[in-house]
């Protein structure tokens, strides 16, 4: 199973909305003992652990939000996957309120240009999504700015707690499977 967390790299995205995906797969990288260290073949910061009885690529690709599935190719040549649904995303969700996690299979993009780069690289929209919820801002016009700051203390922490149950959903669905995580986490 190949995992991407979707984000920016560098230090000034780090701890904005739009990272919740890297910090969701870092956290299971350190709850599993490992780090996610640079692949240059794959374009990301790669780490394999075993989630119960499965191997899982988790990968934060360095290509920046808008090119993350351009690390699926060399991801895909080191872990042959044969469904699209041994493929997980995990990233942020304008749809959901801050903090809150779902987990789904398949779906549009809904403007997300780092699930549009997967789609377009994967060849497929298939795969399978767990969702960390950041909100809306106040007006569409400051969507971009919105996404790349940093959450106020008080919903840093709830984001920060979804952070924490995305990784949680990511095991559940790694040992249990996608129907039984979605039951569990989707019913919250």
């Amino acid at each position: 199973m190949i995992v991407l967390g979707l984000g920016n790299p560098g230090g000034n995205y780090e701890k904005t909305r739009h990272n919740l995906g890297a910090m969701a797969i870092a956290e299971v990288a350190a709850r599993n003992g490992a780090s996610l260290v640079p692949n240059i073949r794959s374009k990301s910061l790669l780490a394999e652990v075993k989630i119960g009885s499965e191997v899982v690529a988790l990968a934060f690709p360095q290509t920046y939000m808008n090119n993350s599935g351009q690390s699926l190719s060399g991801l895909m040549k080191k872990y042959p996957i044969s469904s699209p649904d041994q493929v997980v995303v995990i990233h942020d969700e304008l749809d959901l309120p801050p903090g809150v996690v779902r987990i789904k299979r398949g779906g549009g993009v809904a403007g997300h240009n780092g699930l549009k780069s997967v789609v377009v690289n994967l060849g497929s929209s298939d795969f399978l999504r767990i969702r960390i919820g950041i909100g809306r801002p106040m007006s569409s016009s400051a969507m971009v700015g919105y996404v790349l700051s940093v959450p106020p203390p008080k919903e840093r922490e709830v984001v920060l707690t979804g952070v924490q149950v995305a990784a949680d959903a990511l095991e559940e669905l790694v040992i249990n499977g996608i129907d039984h995580a979605m039951n569990r986490f989707n019913a919250r």
